[in-house]
């Protein structure tokens, strides 16, 4: 918009220079520019003769309070928060970090800046800590908020139909609220150093133009990740020494458990009960084998194999650099550019949704290549379009202080027929195959806050983890021992026979008869007519389940999501709504309060 001479109090001359000056001027330039014209008002000197200028004023922000909420599962998200608190704070930001459940939603309309960074759980479904803030703001209750600015980034996996819906939601809602984006949403998938750092880079940029804060040195950002005393991370793994690698199943049993112990020693890595390990895997070298022979290339052609240009032979690239045994939508229509074929284009058009989404299950890379050819594609083509090795997270098994420098993990043998072909799962077989004590894996420490023991060792605690789940469970009566914690402690654990599967049975046995351990219960559904698992021995005890809760216990669960968590879930309801004399909306509303409390935490996959 024009100044116009003849309606204001300005001459044609002043009206040209003001045209060429405001528009050039940045927001805090004109929110400085407001303060100082206010307040050079003339006013009375104190001797009372000629009237001065007050001088002019120092320039504040509009608001240098930051606040940080994040949803997350396994702590990357919280990881990303913390570090970008710190690195906001030293660019001369006020931050407040908050889990979203620990966050009072009553204060969300007095913010100013606000960023979410938030993972999406299972099938589009947002993390346990981010539940009750998430129904906040797509409720009624939710406050208009024209005063407010955000950015949202958002974690997620491609592989899975709903990538990265908790934060789109976010976004979507917050907009619809009223408030206006500092940045626009960024969706990361697994890999998301980069784009975090990118993301939290154009954030202090749009802050700083808004702002006057000084900004020293650049704005960019090196990517977030979990601060710590130890030089090794996510992006600067350990190589760390197998120490022990043995089976825990008896002969017989229709599964294979890996039990790992991994050496720590000289890596200044630390961990608490209820954190998790993430390991770097490799590609079974006979399935790239497989691969290469399809495509007729040479596996000692060299490919550059990440952004900074570091190069490696093509086999040895597919091994260790890339994932090539899960399919993406964002994979195959990158791919469709190297083929004519018109089925592939076909699946990827609209309307096909269903038919895309039930050829990416239980199908990898092979598949693709074999599929849809022939592909007009160079080696270096194909890599670039694969995402990079992700890490697999294992919930750890052991407590440092009763094993120093060592880590533990309980790992499940994944072996499966899809498609006609057999499949592996590529960390699980790597351990249990392929991986002898004396050989080293890369792995960092995964923190995690939302799944820990309570501080007060006298609190009771209840756990239900069926097979596998059972790992972290190991690791909190092996810290209670430690510390001779008083409170007491109730294990549900089920998997298929009692004789072959009982995980780690003499330690429990052993907790058991020490009083570390008050009380256990199992079920084996393989070993009754009738299968029984860990929720039907829930509601065989649901008049005790119910005291020790009423009675302030934390409740734990951990292992599949889909089904056992589900089950236990609703197991949990059900008890409540029975022993409590309640309705289910009560009942619901309990389970929140446990949640809000963090009396009900979970570590589910």
């Amino acid at each position: 918009m024009q100044l116009q001479a003849k309606n204001s109090p300005f001459t044609q001359e002043q009206a040209e220079l003001l045209n060429k000056l405001l528009p050039s001027l940045t927001e805090s330039q004109k929110v400085w520019l407001s303060g100082f014209l206010a307040a050079s008002q003339l006013v009375p000197s104190a001797s009372g003769d000629t009237p001065q200028a007050l001088p002019a004023p120092v320039a504040q922000p509009v608001s240098k309070e930051i606040t940080i909420l994040y949803g997350s599962q396994t702590g990357n998200a919280q990881g990303i928060a913390d570090s970008s608190s710190k690195m906001l704070k030293e660019k001369g930001y006020d931050v407040t970090v908050s889990s979203m459940s620990d966050f009072k939603s009553n204060q969300l309309k007095k913010l100013k800046n606000l960023l979410i960074v938030v993972s999406t759980h299972g099938e589009g479904d947002p993390p346990d800590n981010a539940i009750s803030f998430h129904e906040f703001v797509h409720g009624k209750r939710a406050p208009k908020l024209e005063d407010l600015r955000f950015s949202v980034l958002s974690l997620g996996d491609s592989s899975y139909e709903f990538f990265c819906q908790t934060g789109k939601e976010f976004d979507k809602v917050l907009e619809d609220l009223g408030g206006t984006r500092l940045t626009p949403r960024v969706d990361c998938d697994l890999d998301y150093d980069e784009p975090a750092a990118e993301w939290l880079s154009n954030v202090v940029e749009a802050l700083n133009d808004t702002q006057e804060v000084a900004a020293s040195g650049a704005t960019s950002v090196n990517a977030p990740a979990a601060s710590g005393e130890s030089q090794y991370s996510r992006t600067n793994p350990f190589h760390a020494e197998v120490l022990e690698n043995i089976n825990l199943n008896g002969r017989g049993s229709n599964k294979e458990t890996r039990h790992l112990e991994i050496s720590l020693e000289g890596s200044n890595l630390s961990y608490k009960p209820g954190d998790s390990l993430g390991i770097y895997p490799e590609n079974d070298a006979a399935l790239v084998d497989m691969l290469l022979d399809e495509l007729k290339w040479n596996p000692e052609e060299i490919v550059t194999v990440n952004k900074q240009g570091d190069v490696a032979p093509l086999k040895q690239a597919l091994i260790t650099n890339f994932e090539i045994t899960v399919l993406t939508k964002p994979l195959l229509q990158q791919a469709a550019q190297f083929t004519e074929d018109e089925k592939l284009h076909e699946m990827l058009s609209a309307g096909h949704e269903e038919e895309l989404k039930n050829y990416l299950s239980g199908r990898d890379l092979l598949d693709l290549i074999q599929d849809f050819g022939p592909w007009a594609a160079s080696p270096q083509d194909f890599v670039s379009i694969l995402r990079k090795m992700p890490a697999r997270l294992y919930s750890i098994a052991s407590s440092l202080e009763a094993n120093p420098e060592e880590v533990h993990l309980t790992i499940g043998a994944l072996r499966y027929e899809s498609y006609g072909r057999s499949r592996n799962g590529v960390c699980s077989i790597l351990c249990a195959e392929r991986l002898e004590p004396g050989h080293t894996l890369p792995v960092y420490i995964q923190h995690n806050q939302n799944f820990k023991l309570p501080e007060n060792g006298e609190t009771p605690i209840i756990m239900v983890g069926p097979g596998t789940g059972v790992a972290p469970f190991r690791a909190f009566m092996q810290e209670r021992e430690e510390q001779g914690a008083l409170g007491k402690s109730w294990m549900f654990f089920g998997d298929q026979h009692f004789v072959t599967d009982f995980l780690y049975q003499t330690e429990w046995q052993k907790w058991l008869e020490g009083g570390v351990l008050t009380k256990m219960d199992v079920a084996f559904s393989r070993d009754t007519e009738e299968k029984v698992y860990v929720q039907h021995r829930m509601l065989e005890q649901s008049k005790e389940f119910f005291q020790w809760l009423e009675a302030g216990a934390v409740l734990y669960i951990c292992g599949d999501e889909k089904n056992m968590a589900h089950d236990v879930h609703e197991t949990l309801i059900g008890i409540i709504e029975k022993e409590g004399n309640m309705t289910r909306k009560q009942a619901e509303d309990y389970v929140s309060r446990m949640q809000q409390e963090k009396r009900y935490q979970r570590d589910v996959y």
